[in-house]
């Protein structure tokens, strides 16, 4: 069935609103033409077979009249929806003004005006004296700034990452995530990499789950970097993400992300911590570190940064900016429309308290998903922070291994997300089976969308399952 957007989405999306955006061969004709002249990398368009022709907030509008409620918001990206009036506003301020769209990293009012943005969210010791890098527009660009920098400003080239880890698609990021199959085609480049266990409670890597899985990695990596033998020499840095997203939306323990900073901290480790998905009041707090406390020395911060269009900055300490002119660089380093976007964007959530609200109806969210898990056993674990959750599909017929998690269901996971997709919801997979559905709606979302969400998922994870027993 298709699904029904809210009422104040519906007057956005609905038939009359630019109905000149349809082709006029339809969506079926669009898809295969698609699959006939993009490359094999594409992902979202494989499993989301819809063309959308129209959004607002958190519906979208399929070029064969269907609509959909939003969970994947542009991985992230879109902290406000999609096309918000204050976003939309801030773009056609910049296009009306007649300045430059284009201008490298020349100073522009605009740039002044995000980074007075940016830096009043930032914790004040860090602001104080932080330098930033605008570097290429996607995360994994601002990834990249931050490996160079460190090295630059250390003198080192090891780096010490997690598993399960995601940080982009580059070489470099590459070389610091933590998926296998993935790596191979970058070649040497994550010999230098020294990966270390993610805390994980319901599939742990030391088997115990719960608090003790944080603190035998918090003792582990202390171990290793003191142990003469221990075979790593002094790293030029530690990365982490506070949530690691794509690798199945785990929380790290506030505790356990204080130990990491203690131990870097003592060491003379530089700690990069991945805000690129966190960032923005993802995760109930405007930053992902303000839960724990932390202060990093290097922040990434993308997606949602540029308010839906592209954008990535490296903020750090002033101690740790020995760049040489042109030491790293981009093209497109000083996207003006993505500056006011974002300015716009970032006044809008503190304005609005939108880091409160997304810790307020994630609350309602979980809840909801944990009365799911409780009656269905295919659902395995729901975990997340504020409006970044994850939902992990399991073999329900299998027995619970020694650790209480059952075997991961990949094939079942792919089936709950085709029908929620045919019930109006638009869903991703994320974790290393491809097992763990990932929410990410915009921070405005609603109590009724998120009562939509959950009825919906509430009817697909049963008829996946049933499916799955039927002969």
């Amino acid at each position: 069935m298709s699904a029904a957007p809210t009422t104040t989405d519906a007057a956005a999306v609905g038939p009359g609103a630019d109905a000149g955006v349809e082709d006029t061969a339809g969506a079926e004709g669009i898809l295969l033409r698609q699959s006939r002249r993009e490359s094999s990398a594409r992902t979202y368009a494989r499993s989301l077979p819809i063309v959308p022709v129209r959004a607002k907030g958190m519906t979208v509008e399929g070029a064969d009249g269907r609509r959909y409620l939003d969970c994947l918001s542009g991985a992230g990206t879109l902290a406000l929806g999609h096309n918000h009036p204050v976003v939309l506003e801030a773009i056609r301020g910049v296009l009306d003004s007649g300045a430059p769209l284009h201008v490298l990293d020349l100073a522009t009012p605009v740039k002044d005006r995000f980074v007075d943005a940016l830096y009043d969210t930032l914790p004040p010791e860090f602001a104080r004296d932080a330098r930033i890098q605008f570097c290429g527009p996607a995360g994994t660009d601002g990834v990249e700034a931050a490996l160079k920098l460190v090295r630059t400003a250390t003198g080192r080239r090891g780096m010490l990452a997690f598993s399960g880890a995601y940080h982009g698609m580059t070489a470099g990021a590459l070389a610091v995530s933590g998926d296998t199959a993935i790596r191979e085609a970058i070649g040497p480049g994550a010999d230098e990499v020294t990966r270390l266990p993610y805390p994980h409670p319901y599939r742990c890597p030391f088997g115990v789950g719960g608090g003790e899985s944080a603190r035998l990695a918090a003792r582990y990596a202390e171990t290793l970097l003191d142990d003469p033998s221990g075979g790593i020499a002094a790293p030029a840095a530690m990365i982490l993400e506070v949530v690691q997203g794509e690798g199945g939306v785990v929380p790290a323990p506030d505790a356990w992300l204080r130990e990491m900073r203690r131990i870097t901290d003592a060491r003379g480790i530089p700690l990069i911590v991945d805000e690129v998905q966190t960032g923005l009041g993802r995760t109930g707090a405007f930053w992902a570190i303000e839960h724990s406390g932390i202060v990093p020395d290097v922040m990434v911060i993308s997606k949602a940064v540029g308010g839906s269009l592209p954008l990535a900055v490296v903020v750090y300490r002033g101690d740790l900016d020995r760049w040489w002119p042109g030491a790293h660089a981009g093209t497109f380093r000083g996207n003006q429309l993505a500056m006011a976007a974002g300015t716009a964007t970032i006044g809008f959530i503190r304005e609005n308290r939108l880091d409160e609200e997304a810790a307020r109806i994630g609350a309602r969210l979980t809840a909801g998903l944990r009365q799911l898990m409780a009656a269905e056993p295919a659902v395995g674990d729901v975990r997340g922070r504020g409006l970044m959750i994850g939902v992990e599909i399991v073999d329900p017929d299998a027995a619970p291994g020694p650790d209480g998690a059952r075997p991961p269901a990949p094939e079942l996971a792919a089936a709950v997300r085709a029908e929620a997709l045919d019930r109006g919801l638009i869903i991703e997979l994320g974790g290393r089976h491809g097992t763990v559905v990932r929410l990410l709606p915009p921070l405005t979302m609603t109590d009724a969308q998120a009562d939509g969400v959950l009825a919906r998922l509430a009817e697909a994870v049963p008829a996946a399952a049933a499916h799955r027993r039927t002969p």
